[in-house]
């Protein structure tokens, strides 16, 4: 498991509208292309840089596909992460205001103190 590689996901696919509404569309293709292509990328580097090792365990995998935001969570991604990339998948679906943020919440009301650790 490598909390880094699903913030550094979370990071980048919310950062390029074109990957997000790719994520939205196709999440298992996203993120099966986003893992082979980009995992390895050396954020603000020259290109050419990569490491070769980074990779998504199953359930990680499984739970990004899916937009498990608390399964996510469990797995120690950054919920400020989480959150503002699924705002942007999802919000537009919701018509009152805070519609998504709330039930986005509700979702994680079963969690207490401490909460998964999110350091990376």
């Amino acid at each position: 498991m490598s909390r880094y590689l699903l913030n550094k996901f979370l990071f980048t696919v919310d950062r390029d509208p074109e990957l997000v509404e790719r994520y939205r569309s196709e999440p298992r293709e996203l993120v099966a292309w986003w893992e082979t292509e980009r995992a390895n990328a050396v954020l603000n580097c020259h290109t050419g840089e990569a490491s070769t090792w980074l990779r998504f365990d199953d359930v990680e995998r499984e739970a990004l596909a899916t937009h498990d935001h608390v399964k996510l969570f469990e797995l120690g991604a950054h919920p400020f992460l989480t959150l503002t990339l699924f705002i942007a998948l999802f919000e537009r679906d919701n018509t009152a205001p805070l519609e998504y943020q709330k039930s986005y919440g509700a979702r994680l009301a079963h969690f207490s103190m401490p909460y998964p650790d999110i350091a990376t």
